[in-house]
């Protein structure tokens, strides 16, 4: 078994990116609905923000932000575990890379090629980072000022900024698309410094229904069972 924190091959990134890209089916009316997370550069960036962000979210409140309104129909409980396995490693490694490594995270942007020219495409990845803050809106705007400043660069690329960033000058925008690692790194930063004002405070927790057992299904939501999950 791998450690969870272990970097995604190609092959598993190729998997995972396949089955965001195709969980929904082609005849499926997607019109006016919120089609969830559809590739690995949004995944890597929703889980960028999760990680850097000032409360640490659980499998239940973030996998229905990857799914938007179309929760895949799985085949086999073994095709769950393997596609949540994969994101788990993928938002481990990216936790400890700004933990202990901060300077060699990057984000995973995406790349295009026209007419021999390769783009840099980040839309993808700041529309994932900016749903990660979306999850808790109020606690990160709590961040003031500073926060807002390091994440402009960040939402200039999204919707909620109308992708103004693509309207800037080709020196700004340069400098815009370079500010957005810098930021995250600093971003990262401030809230671990503030993290402990954000944990819920330990209590004596009185059982009013029976424990979970070992072999029960994870409370966390993740659908593995709780010796598998949770319990460690």
């Amino acid at each position: 078994m791998k450690e969870l924190d272990t970097p995604l091959t190609d092959k598993e990134f190729e998997r995972l990116d396949q089955f965001l890209l195709e969980r929904i089916d082609e005849e499926a009316n997607t019109l006016d609905s919120d089609e969830g997370v559809l590739d690995v550069s949004e995944l890597d960036g929703l889980f960028s923000a999760l990680v850097s962000g000032p409360i640490c979210a659980v499998p239940s409140q973030w996998l229905p932000v990857v799914w938007g309104d179309f929760e895949p129909l799985w085949r086999s409980q073994e095709e769950f575990e393997e596609i949540f396995s994969l994101m788990i490693r993928h938002m481990n490694r990216i936790a400890h890379l700004l933990m202990k490594y901060p300077e060699e995270f990057e984000p995973l942007f995406l790349e295009r090629e026209v007419q021999g020219n390769t783009y840099t495409i980040v839309d993808e990845w700041c529309e994932g980072y900016r749903r990660g803050v979306e999850l808790f809106r109020e606690v990160w705007e709590s961040g003031g000022e500073e926060m807002a400043n390091l994440f402009e660069p960040i939402f200039a690329f999204t919707a909620e900024a109308n992708w103004c960033g693509h309207d800037l000058g080709d020196d700004e925008k340069a400098r815009t698309l370079q500010a957005i690692s810098p930021n995250v790194r600093k971003i990262h930063a401030y809230w671990l410094s503030r993290r402990a004002e954000f944990a819920p405070m330990k209590q004596t927790v009185r059982r009013s229904a029976p424990r979970v057992g070992r072999n029960d299904p994870c409370p966390c939501g993740s659908g593995k069972k709780y010796k598998k999950c949770c319990l460690h």
